[in-house]
């Protein structure tokens, strides 16, 4: 019996999908976001974070065919698959990282979707305001770093969509500026 030559390979998008997500970890794990622009530095702010940077990069990757497609799902799995390691070594039992993992996915497209359509509709406010009630709980006294937030998040978000197409579809995102 003879096997196919590349049973063993790494799949490249896989492989491009890595590569993003660790540029994605390093902007969300930045110093600046918590101190600077006020993310609260505990797990669910760093989630949010993970999601925000990741929901800018695959927003730019729907839109480069079905090799960004591809791309933004592999990097998707990728992002989940992290997920389900952290909460496993969080000491989450087998039988609740499912439904959390669920959970989770659930808020990714929720806020994915919240913050396309406020960055499309070129609506800082709106964004703040999605920025405001998933982070801070829509709490007054969060709001001057609810207004930082979704400064660096419209920052990012311009500089990830003038980024050339062949440098992100290569796995590249590379260091977003500070905004």
């Amino acid at each position: 019996m003879r096997f196919p030559l590349n049973l063993f390979r790494a799949d490249p998008v896989k492989a491009r999908a890595s590569a993003l997500y660790e540029a994605i970890l390093a902007e969300a794990r930045a110093p600046r976001l918590y101190a600077e622009l006020g993310v609260p530095d505990t797990v669910d702010g760093r989630f949010d974070m993970i999601v925000l940077h990741a929901a800018l990069v695959m927003r730019r990757l729907r839109e480069e065919g079905e090799g960004g497609q591809k791309l933004a799902q592999a990097l998707f799995g990728r992002l989940f698959d992290d997920m389900d390691a952290a909460l496993r070594e969080m000491g989450i039992g087998d039988m609740s990282v499912g439904k959390k993992i669920k959970s989770m996915a659930e808020a990714f497209y929720g806020r994915a979707a919240a913050y396309d359509a406020a960055l499309k509709a070129g609506d800082a406010g709106q964004l703040k305001a999605v920025l405001w009630r998933n982070l801070f709980d829509d709490a007054p006294e969060h709001d001057a770093a609810a207004e930082a937030l979704s400064r660096h998040a419209i920052a990012a978000d311009q500089q990830i969509r003038s980024m050339p197409a062949d440098q992100l579809l290569e796995g590249r995102l590379g260091a977003l500026a500070a905004a």
